[in-house]
């Protein structure tokens, strides 16, 4: 058993007590939660399912996540996509995940070559969760930023930020709700110091880089 199989399982016990939500818009309403629809065969649910699923959700995710307000919402759909399909993730509660990352991170494609991220480098994951009868709803948006250094050593200078599926924002390091995602530090603190904190898309699904 590794090392750090005790401390992975806390993380994503943590995480997966995250309230999960769908949201639907109807005319006068922001955002409201709701379940957006429901799978046959959740248990046989293939990569391709997953992605036609996402394609689905995608639009209204990046909508929900926008009314944030923070910039990077409505972008970070548009950057490269180092995953082929969505996938579940333990660190994630289990909920299919998508990893995206900037310009400034896309030496993230080269995994466990890439070495430390410059400032201002950006990994986003967007999140949906499917139920053991099918149901579909909308996750979390979760975003790490390299932030100048001594930002916050405890973290790697990482700023980590969860922003909600109805757009509200559940915390961010060293600002509102900050210990709403110190578990975020902790989980990433297990990766090892030579990959700056980071976890990568399992092998099989992985997307090479341009760098």
């Amino acid at each position: 058993m590794p090392a750090n199989f005790t401390g992975l399982t806390a993380c994503a016990l943590a995480v997966l007590l995250l309230p999960t939500l769908a949201w639907a818009q109807s005319d006068g309403d922001a955002a409201r939660p709701q379940k957006h629809f429901t799978l046959e065969n959740p248990a046989g649910l293939t990569g391709a399912d997953a992605e036609a699923t996402y394609a689905r959700l995608k639009r209204d995710l990046v909508a929900a996540y926008g009314l944030s307000g923070e910039p990077y919402t409505q972008r970070y759909a548009e950057w490269r996509r180092y995953n082929t399909v969505p996938y579940r993730s333990s660190q994630h509660g289990e909920r299919f995940i998508n990893n995206y990352a900037n310009d400034a991170a896309s030496r993230y494609g080269l995994f466990e070559n890439s070495g430390p991220m410059p400032v201002g480098a950006i990994l986003a994951k967007d999140s949906f969760a499917v139920t053991e009868v099918g149901d579909v709803f909308s996750g979390p948006l979760f975003v790490m930023e390299k932030m100048q250094p001594g930002f916050n050593p405890e973290s790697a200078d990482w700023r980590y930020t969860m922003i909600m599926p109805d757009g509200s924002l559940l915390g961010t390091t060293n600002g509102i709700g900050s210990e709403s995602v110190e578990f975020c530090v902790t989980c990433h603190a297990l990766a090892r110091a030579a990959n700056d904190h980071m976890f990568y898309v399992p092998v099989p699904l992985r997307v090479p880089g341009p760098d």
